[in-house]
């Protein structure tokens, strides 16, 4: 089937899946007040997909209809300049603050099955033919996938991944006449409520587990034996005035327990194979996924630069002080968009004829995000002040005796309204401020890991050649 509507997808939602939030087991999360705000917005994403078309839509290489970009197979820089475009255009639908829309997942298992080499090493040809022939399914019925990645954790001090055989961990439990029976827990799966199926892949490599750890494979939401446990709700009724973000842009996360679950045998990817899982992650897929990371990220960034200036010029906050710390933001955010430029300027063949950014630009990226985002919080707060919390709402405005004493007493400098001030400094307070705002930055700083494990990271497989040899012209000066 071609892309799908909003309308499709929402249909596609109501599938029986084991789905509770507090101690609501919910069907439909168009039917629950926590969830049905983010189910018409992910829809939305859907619709968008068709109202820009001739940014968001391709032909599919063999059938011709049409699929979203966010799953072509790079082939050339040309290519990935075209995914840019279609990804912002998502990014910008949530301003950057739905960090896990469809097509993260979409241009993640393009970047496998252009690399299905790497998954093809240690005997594993089977599970990489399984993951291409999957990667085609995902594109041509348009499924919203989560993902469930991290090792849930019980003990810091046994480290962050099995040792030998954790029970409580996924692991595989039997064979089966139709593929792999699996136990065990998981998180975190964002974006679940509003999922068609949910992926199993590599972290990190775990160099101390039993092989019955190294599992990769994708089955539907409503596969018998899968609970996901959703954490609070961080949503609000939805209302454009009093909550702009909080009513339709919590993307949910949670914890996923797999009870005795069967996996079929064409839709393993992994299977105890342990080689293959300590590696795949480490050689293209920073490379390819952190286009559609840092341009979200590019563009929450310049949302809230517009918001915070918006916020200064409602009461006339010119003082140098407000000004330097909107140039602070200003500054993060086109670093943010140089990055991606270098990165997609800097493209190259990572081999199997697939085409990636240079990941250089995009690592340095990735080890910043997680202490600008908190900053930015920081200063839109700051420079809100107490004009976050002295909004009236869209009760009070509607109010025939309060409006005139609220036009009168609550507007802004100039010309600026009391409604137009009250929907700036709300919009500001939703952004970073509020329960979204909390779970966000939350979610930032531990966005692909946190900060300072990027920053080691970085450390450890940068390129030291001519940093080096500039060091060098002067050790090697005789006395």
């Amino acid at each position: 089937m071609p892309a799908r509507t909003g309308a499709q997808f929402l249909a596609g939602l109501r599938d029986g899946r084991e789905l509770w939030v507090g101690a609501d087991k919910v069907g439909d999360p168009m039917d629950h007040p926590a969830l049905s705000g983010a189910a018409m917005a992910i829809a939305g994403v859907f619709d968008l997909q068709h109202e820009a078309a001739a940014s968001c839509l391709m032909p599919d290489p063999e059938t011709g209809e049409p699929i979203a970009v966010s799953h072509m197979i790079p082939h050339s820089r040309e290519d990935l300049v075209r995914r840019h475009a279609a990804l912002e255009k998502v990014a910008e639908f949530s301003v950057g603050l739905m960090g896990r829309t469809p097509d993260y997942m979409n241009v993640t298992f393009a970047g496998f099955a252009g690399r299905c080499d790497e998954w093809a090493i240690n005997g594993n040809e089977e599970g990489a033919a399984n993951l291409v022939a999957y990667q085609k399914l995902m594109a041509r019925q348009d499924l919203s996938l989560t993902h469930t990645l991290i090792h849930a954790t019980s003990d810091k001090g046994r480290g962050n991944t099995p040792t030998g055989l954790d029970e409580t961990q996924l692991h595989k439990v039997e064979e089966t006449s139709n593929g792999i029976l699996v136990r065990g827990a998981r998180v975190l799966a964002t974006l679940a409520p509003f999922s068609d199926e949910i992926a199993v892949y590599p972290s990190q490599p775990m160099p101390n587990a039993a092989g019955g750890h190294a599992l990769s494979f994708s089955i539907p939401m409503d596969t018998p034996g899968l609970k996901f446990l959703c954490r609070d709700s961080v949503s609000l009724p939805k209302n454009s005035f009093n909550h702009p973000l909080s009513g339709r842009f919590d993307e949910q996360d949670a914890f996923v327990i797999f009870d005795n679950v069967e996996v079929p045998r064409d839709r393993v990817f992994i299977d105890g194979n342990l080689p293959v899982y300590n590696s795949v992650m480490s050689r293209s897929w920073r490379a390819n996924a952190m286009q559609q990371t840092m341009v979200r990220a590019q563009t929450k960034l310049e949302f809230a630069w517009g918001v915070a200036c918006r916020m200064a010029e409602t009461i006339n906050a010119s003082d140098p002080v407000t000004m330097g710390m909107l140039g602070e933001i200003w500054t993060f955010a086109e670093l943010a968009r140089a990055a991606v430029h270098s990165g997609e300027q800097g493209a190259m063949e990572y081999g199997n004829g697939a085409w990636f950014l240079d990941e250089r630009p995009m690592a340095a990226l990735r080890a910043a995000l997680p202490f600008w985002f908190p900053r930015v919080n920081e200063i839109i707060r700051l420079i809100g002040s107490h004009n976050v919390l002295a909004t009236p709402t869209a009760e009070q405005f509607a109010d025939p005796y309060l409006r005139p004493l609220i036009d009168t007493y609550i507007r802004g400098a100039g010309n600026v309204s009391a409604e137009t001030r009250a929907r700036v400094f709300r919009l500001g307070w939703d952004f970073a401020g509020s329960a979204l705002a909390s779970r966000n930055e939350q979610y930032e700083r531990f966005y692909l890991t946190s900060g300072a494990r990027n920053q080691q990271g970085a450390q450890m497989r940068a390129d030291r050649t001519r940093a080096d040899r500039l060091v060098d012209r002067f050790l090697d000066e005789g006395l």
